[in-house]
């Protein structure tokens, strides 16, 4: 099948690979512009990009597909019989959502209509779902409200974070739209009316730990904000990350470090306590609790800074 492949992200990119593998002719790869990233803030193109141009697929990459209409005549010359978007980043018009001959469709990571919109990953861990999965769904002008085509669920197991969470979804959402491409035209199937929700765009303001919040929700936050934009405290007036953490009993004033001691430093919340297993301080690396209380000593009895709601 001729196609178009429209996406940015790791996600997006091993859905490509599956496609590329399954035979089919990608015509052209849409994606995102370069972005500065690093300490020395070079242009870094994205994993689509670099996976397009290594497969010998020619790229685009305009800053807004709704007033580039050079694009969209490219876009429209080629004579796509699909295009397949995951997690692309702009906007498709409906001139574009009408070139391909079955239309555009999108690999989203959630059962839609649970978690429609940019960051459904980190919203079902964020909300304590205990299932996620992936939606094949025919796109139209509506956010994530196109009829399904393909659906399957994955359960999310207690220690998953936004990373390997992802990762297991782009696995299934790679499988599933070679599947969906074998089987066009497929009967479509109108999203439920009932059990919308909606996954907003992460802020990194969300990422500051509240210890007047549950130590349980405190521990999915740490986990949904892992790898972005990466849970955070503050001791003493340093900012620290914290990448594992794992709720306990205890009890104590929201924000008083109970015990900092061999392995463990724990965090009092405003229901059972916080256990912080692998901080980061600015600049430094990644550490366990023991190795980082070697470098960084804390007593029991400070306190972890509330942040100002």
């Amino acid at each position: 099948m001729r196609l178009i492949f429209a996406g940015t992200p790791d996600f997006a990119s091993l859905a490509l690979q599956s496609i590329i593998a399954a035979g089919h002719e990608v015509a052209l790869v849409l994606t995102q512009p370069d972005r500065a990233s690093g300490r020395g803030m070079a242009l870094r193109a994205s994993p689509v990009k670099e996976l397009a141009l290594a497969s010998g697929i020619a790229v685009l990459q305009p800053s807004s597909l709704k007033k580039d209409f050079s694009a969209q005549e490219h876009i429209r010359t080629l004579g796509a019989e699909a295009m397949v978007v995951a997690a692309y980043g702009l906007i498709l018009p409906q001139t574009v959502l009408d070139m391909p001959t079955f239309g555009c469709i999108n690999i989203h990571a959630s059962l839609l209509p649970r978690w429609r919109g940019a960051a459904p990953v980190q919203r079902a861990i964020l909300a304590g779902d205990a299932v996620t999965g992936v939606s094949i769904m025919q796109m139209e002008a509506g956010l994530d409200s196109g009829p399904l085509l393909l659906c399957e669920s994955l359960p999310i197991a207690a220690e998953d974070t936004a990373a390997t969470l992802t990762d297991r979804l782009a696995l299934l959402g790679g499988r599933l739209i070679v599947d969906a491409l074998a089987g066009l035209p497929l009967p479509p199937q109108a999203q439920a009316e009932g059990g919308v929700t909606y996954a907003a765009k992460i802020d990194k303001a969300e990422a500051a730990l509240d210890w007047r919040l549950p130590a349980a929700q405190l521990a999915r936050c740490v986990r949904a904000f892992n790898p972005f934009p990466g849970a955070s405290c503050a001791v003493d007036g340093t900012l620290l990350k914290v990448w594992r953490a794992t709720a306990i009993a205890g009890h104590g004033q929201p924000g008083e470090i109970l015990a900092a001691e061999r392995s463990a430093i724990v965090v009092a919340c405003g229901e059972g306590a916080l256990r912080l297993d692998e901080l980061q301080k600015p600049g430094g690396k990644r550490l366990a609790a023991a190795q980082f209380l070697v470098g960084t000593p804390i007593a029991a009895g400070s306190r972890c800074a509330l942040p100002v709601t």
